[in-house]
């Protein structure tokens, strides 16, 4: 989307999906950390990941009645359009794009799928230690709780291999390609190029 119209700060991105962004990006990382580094009881973790499925509705509900950027019909284009935004992604210049990019909407349809797979396993999970159960685990099989638990494993990678492409991507844009994507995420402001 480089070398058209003019570009002009625009307000885009509306205080709840702002707030949904830095809630869901504390809880998951501190629902990683709980999992990952303890403590045994697992009551925290447990929060944390009530809140992220808690999230994961409103994204769902706001990205079908929010705002129109805020809306998945808003940032979800086809393969043309991806393609093309790759062509054009290693130019050292601001991509200006009115909200995701194609390419980066690609990516947060992922991380909330890979998210609300998370919240799913770990519902349903049983460790075996008969402290830790997800509060779901009763319904489904003894063989799907024990698989739960090596899906949530799995996921928690995941998520962290995610989390760190995200910082890595931003790291990018805004060095290589001199483009800030984190104050439009906090003022709700960003430059756009009109088409």
């Amino acid at each position: 989307m480089t070398g058209r119209g003019p570009v002009q700060e625009v307000r885009l991105w509306d205080p709840l999906l702002r707030g949904f962004h830095w809630l869901l990006a504390f809880f998951v990382i501190l629902g990683w950390c709980l999992g990952q580094f303890g403590p045994a009881k697992m009551t925290l973790h447990f929060w944390c990941g009530y809140v992220v499925a808690g999230l994961l509705v409103f994204r769902l509900v706001w990205g079908l009645v929010g705002p129109a950027p805020a809306r998945f019909s808003h940032f979800l284009r086809g393969p043309g359009a991806v393609a093309g935004y790759v062509r054009g992604l290693f130019l050292r210049e601001p991509s200006y794009w009115p909200g995701h990019n194609p390419l980066g909407a690609l990516a947060v349809i992922a991380l909330l799928a890979l998210l609300a797979a998370q919240v799913s396993s770990g519902l349903i999970s049983d460790p075996d230690d008969y402290i830790n159960v997800g509060p779901l685990a009763s319904y489904v099989s003894s063989a799907t709780r024990t698989r739960a638990v090596g899906w949530h494993e799995l996921g928690a990678s995941l998520i962290l291999v995610l989390a760190l492409l995200h910082v890595a991507v931003i790291l990018f844009y805004r060095f290589w390609k001199r483009e800030d994507l984190v104050r439009p995420m906090i003022t709700g402001r960003k430059q756009v190029r009109e088409d």
